[in-house]
């Protein structure tokens, strides 16, 4: 059964017990599962305590990252100067699944300045036009290193 939803199933048994469903109760009886669980770890998989954290940073990183670039369109965007230089770059996938490589591609898309075009019918390239591009080698590894590094430790 997934970590997640036994500790789900643990706040709500703990809500049931108490007789209260209060959210800060039933908060509580989440940390209470997260650590019951904790000591009888040796039985589960270690990742899936880990999940939430790396998953909580995929967050972060794209929150980060959104905040960074709408900051950089914007500024780019109020020039009196044009000095874009958009590109289309492709990036070689290391993910497997639609849904990783899906999420990739829409965290792209709802980041200022760049947008997923395609992904190739081997699934195995993406295809990203970028505002503005100095270096499509240094962009490729940035979504390499970042999200694409994110994704795969989240939901691995």
């Amino acid at each position: 059964m997934n970590l997640l939803l036994l500790n789900f199933v643990l706040a709500l048994v703990w809500g049931a017990v108490t007789g209260s469903f209060a959210p800060g109760n039933l908060l509580f009886g989440f940390i209470l599962g997260f650590f019951s669980l904790w000591l009888v770890r040796e039985r589960f998989d270690r990742r899936n305590f880990y999940r939430p954290a790396r998953i909580f940073r995929l967050v972060w990183e794209f929150l980060k990252e959104l905040l960074l670039s709408s900051y950089t369109v914007a500024l780019d965007t109020l020039r009196p100067q044009m000095t874009f230089e958009p590109a289309i770059i492709a990036v070689p996938l290391d993910l497997k699944k639609d849904s990783e490589i899906m999420l990739l591609a829409n965290l792209i898309s709802l980041t200022p300045g760049t947008l997923s075009i395609d992904v190739s019918s081997d699934k195995s390239t993406l295809y990203i036009h970028a505002m503005n591009v100095d270096d499509s080698d240094e962009l490729r590894r940035e979504i390499k290193e970042g999200f694409e590094h994110l994704i795969r430790d989240a939901l691995e």
